[in-house]
């Protein structure tokens, strides 16, 4: 089996029992190799603490969206949004056309879905309804392995939150990923809240 899905709204019984379904049967030709993998060992002292010191700035993109990202950070830019990294840390925002508002449970069934099955050893561990400053959005709380090391050839296990937030046919992901084990909440907080529609 690809990944783990573990659903928290009222609907999970059917729901989990219909992904397992689908991810049980997914295997097979056309299955990504890394679905493959199994889960690496989490750091016992992870890198990936974003300081208590670290300045944001504003980041306005001409998607029609802004929100604060740590400043000195890698940036690259690409057609559907932009990526920031810091070694294992990174911010991804990406902008699709998506006419309905995504549901916990539609999310479940689909997007939960397509991540375990295109993820690295992905293991979905929550998907709930938030209130950010923006609006509501759904946020997919799952693990997942990063890219193996270049010089160890080696997987490092990765915590990651995905907000999807959607407003007049745009949807934006917004995933935010370090270390499993890394202190990030608050500033995973403050950025996901400075996140605004423009």
């Amino acid at each position: 089996m690809q990944g783990t899905i573990k659903s928290a709204f009222p609907t999970a019984p059917m729901i989990v029992v219909a992904l397992v379904a689908l991810l049980g049967g997914a295997q097979g030709v056309g299955t990504p190799a890394s679905a493959a993998q199994r889960p690496a060992a989490a750091e016992k002292s992870p890198p990936g603490d974003i300081p208590d010191s670290q300045v944001f700035i504003t980041y306005a993109s001409p998607l029609g969206f802004a929100l604060k990202v740590p400043e000195g950070w890698a940036r690259t830019e690409r057609q559907d949004g932009a990526r920031f990294a810091d070694k294992y840390n990174a911010i991804d925002i990406a902008v699709a056309t998506r006419p309905t508002v995504p549901t916990a449970a539609s999310v479940a069934e689909h997007e939960a879905v397509e991540l375990a099955r295109l993820g690295r050893a992905v293991n979905v561990q929550a998907i709930r309804n938030v209130t950010l400053q923006a609006g509501p959005a759904i946020l997919i709380v799952y693990t997942s392995n990063s890219e193996p090391n270049p010089v160890t050839n080696k997987p490092l296990r990765v915590e990651s939150r995905r907000y999807l937030i959607q407003r007049h046919g745009k949807l934006v992901t917004l995933d935010f990923s370090a270390p499993l084990g890394a202190d990030n909440a608050d500033q995973w907080k403050l950025m996901s809240n400075s996140f605004q529609w423009r």
